[in-house]
């Protein structure tokens, strides 16, 4: 549908600029970093509070436990916020699942903290983009959509996540539970590009943390009594370069262990993480690690443990997300918004609903740049256009638009 209805023209008539506004910038001042849990318990609260004036029951959920290694390879929990859930009509035939993240990549000690206008329509601020703005658009969207007659016989699950911007570990498993069985998911991320540009086809993700153990010796006296982690670790970091190919980026990043330069160095920790563009490349590569791993600890006589995987599985778009896409783009015409898409190399929770089979467009977020940087902002009029395209767009998948 190329036009927009009169029902619709109405539906999007009262969204209000300024209570988003006035919210985006409420919860971008306060730091919310991945690691910083009273940071994220405030936002948590002020979200809660928020989308409390939706049907449906508001819930914090616990975090799933999440384990890290650290420079010594020795693996400990590392602790997350809670996350937000809004379940509304469960009892729905056809639901739809919406997320978004509370938590920013700046911590709480990040020189970044404050919010100032570059120009009328330009906000600068941790967090404007990426995406405290898209949260005030699911908001100001589910509001809008609530006045559709459609909207009775339908439901959705809103989740707001503490530890999208670090992986996901904590809340996967609750992302998988509540993607089960709905017809199509938004997710709002910032959009690709300042212009409103969507993400279509992702890669993958995956961060890995080898610890390579062997046993110290003189560096003079005995050294080939020796079983040198280092050399281990570095030459397990070269032989996964040489396997990179074109649909498996490969990044070795870190090698913490060692000791005094007269010590042959008895553990190491290799950190690296690669990029899969297809779900054939992930899987190659699970089994091609095994092997390598093996072949180092009989060639260095040393033992090794890998802790990690991929966390993000490759999102490719099929026949479904693709419709979803189109209605996304002809709900953008109808509304004098021109969107295009492109792939993006970037990976999100959009990524794990995908792998659940569920049709998804994840960068239905505010317009903005130069996100994880200092220079991240936010343009103000998009909070508007994209709770508009939202709004329509969940109006006709309502009322039957076929995926």
């Amino acid at each position: 549908m190329k036009q927009l209805t009169a029902p619709e023209t109405a539906l999007i008539a009262g969204i209000d600029q300024s209570a988003m506004l006035d919210r985006t910038l409420s919860w971008a001042a306060i730091n919310s970093g991945t690691s910083n849990l009273e940071g994220l318990q405030k936002v948590a609260a002020l979200l809660a509070d928020a989308f409390s004036a939706l049907p449906g029951e508001v819930t914090l959920e616990e975090p799933a436990r999440v384990t890290a290694v650290d420079e010594d390879g020795r693996e400990f929990e590392k602790p997350h916020g809670r996350h937000m859930v809004l379940r509304v009509r469960p009892g729905a035939e056809r639901r739809f699942l919406l997320t978004g993240h509370m938590d920013t990549v700046f911590p709480a000690n990040h020189a970044f903290q404050d919010l100032k206008w570059i120009d009328a329509e330009t906000l600068n601020g941790p967090g404007t983009a990426d995406m405290k703005g898209g949260l005030s658009v699911i908001l100001e969207t589910l509001k809008a959509f609530e006045a559709s007659p459609a909207a009775a016989s339908t439901g959705y699950d809103v989740l707001i996540n503490s530890d999208e911007e670090t992986g996901s570990l904590s809340s996967s498993a609750l992302i998988a539970q509540l993607a089960q069985g709905k017809f199509a998911a938004l997710t709002y991320e910032p959009s690709a590009l300042p212009d409103g540009t969507l993400a279509h086809a992702r890669g993958g993700s995956g961060n890995y943390a080898i610890t390579f153990t062997g046993r110290s010796a003189h560096a003079g006296r005995n050294p080939l009594e020796g079983r040198n982690a280092i050399v281990a670790a570095a030459d397990c970091a070269v032989r996964l370069k040489h396997m990179q190919h074109d649909d498996l980026p490969i990044n070795p990043a870190k090698i913490d262990g060692g000791a005094a330069n007269n010590v042959v160095p008895d553990h190491a920790v290799l950190r690296f993480n690669i990029r899969p563009k297809t779900v054939a490349a992930a899987e190659a590569f699970a089994s091609d690690l095994n092997d390598l791993l093996q072949l180092l600890e009989k060639l260095h006589e040393v033992q090794n443990h890998c802790h990690g995987g991929i966390t993000r599985p490759p999102k490719p778009v099929d026949e479904r997300a693709q419709k979803l896409f189109d209605l996304v783009r002809d709900t953008g015409a109808a509304l004098g918004q021109t969107i295009g898409w492109q792939p993006s190399g970037g990976v999100c929770d959009g990524n794990n609903i995908a792998a659940t089979g569920v049709p998804v467009v994840d960068t239905m977020g505010v317009r903005g740049g130069a996100i994880h940087s200092p220079d991240e902002f936010m343009i103000a009029p998009s909070l508007t256009e994209r709770a508009a395209l939202s709004t329509v767009v969940l109006h006709r998948l309502a009322s039957g638009h076929a995926l």
